[in-house]
């Protein structure tokens, strides 16, 4: 596991500790976990303190602000307690400041588990307009992101992302493996309102026949910049023009699993 997954693993046990402030403070960091590895329940602990128990697959945390410092992290086994073999373990990590992350936690193009972590974009959007992004999180070639069966997002592969900021309204949508018109996920109807970043997530296998679409939701961007958006869950989207995208990679800046806040707080992800 590298540094900047450890990183927000971090985070997130800061959060799991009940240490996050009521508001954004200069010294926090505003995170998000998705759970996108099929079948695999995970229990986590933060200096040897349970924090989340029975974390399930296509479960999408609420978002916390979580204080920067260091801290130790153990992901586990569901029931396998404290002294399990860790999936996952960080000690003396750091928590930076000042950002809006998402980390999921997904399977590679081959199929192995990892965590990668997105910085949200929160940026103001123009009056009438939505963002919307789309990450390739699953086990499984390059996709082809199509509205209205038209391709838009081509050759996207595990684990970029693309996003674009497009006319609000509501799209049609599916994934199809890259080149091809094999459907692999969707199609669905999705409304991009004005003012917000809709995060679409494609995790699971092809080869397990899993595929499944999580969606996160950050609004508030038609306001002040200076704030930090909340995230919700929502319907999936995807762009409807080709001429409207760009193509970036998602910049790792925190990492982790998850929090004891969000056992109270979970966020079931429709699919």
């Amino acid at each position: 596991m590298s540094k900047t997954r450890f990183v927000l693993a971090g985070a997130l046990a800061v959060g799991a500790l009940g240490l996050a402030a009521p508001v954004q403070a200069a010294d926090e960091a505003t995170v998000s976990v998705l759970h996108g590895v099929p079948g695999a329940t995970v229990d986590v602990y933060a200096n040897g303190n349970a924090l989340l128990t029975d974390f399930k697959p296509g479960t999408l945390t609420d978002p916390v602000k979580l204080p920067a410092g260091e801290y130790d992290l153990k992901v586990v086994a569901a029931g396998a307690g404290a002294g399990g073999a860790a999936v996952i373990e960080a000690n003396d990590v750091t928590v930076p400041a000042g950002a809006n992350i998402t980390v999921v936690a997904h399977l590679k193009a081959d199929g192995s588990p990892t965590l990668t972590p997105f910085v949200n974009d929160v940026s103001k959007v123009e009056a009438g307009k939505a963002r919307l992004t789309v990450r390739h999180t699953a086990a499984a070639p390059e996709v082809d992101v199509r509205a209205n069966k038209a391709v838009a997002f081509k050759g996207l592969a595990n684990p970029k992302e693309v996003k674009a900021d497009l006319a609000a309204g509501t799209i049609s949508a599916d994934v199809v493996l890259a080149g091809t018109d094999t459907v692999a996920i969707g199609p669905a109807d999705v409304k991009l309102a004005e003012g917000t970043n809709t995060i679409v997530y494609a995790w699971g296998s092809a080869k397990d026949s899993n595929l499944k679409l999580a969606v996160q939701t950050i609004s508030g961007l038609h306001s002040s910049p200076n704030g930090v958006p909340a995230g919700s869950g929502g319907q999936a989207a995807m762009a409807d023009s080709a001429t409207q995208l760009s193509l970036t990679l998602a910049a790792a800046l925190l990492a982790g699993t998850a929090v004891l806040t969000f056992t109270r707080r979970r966020a079931t992800v429709r699919n």
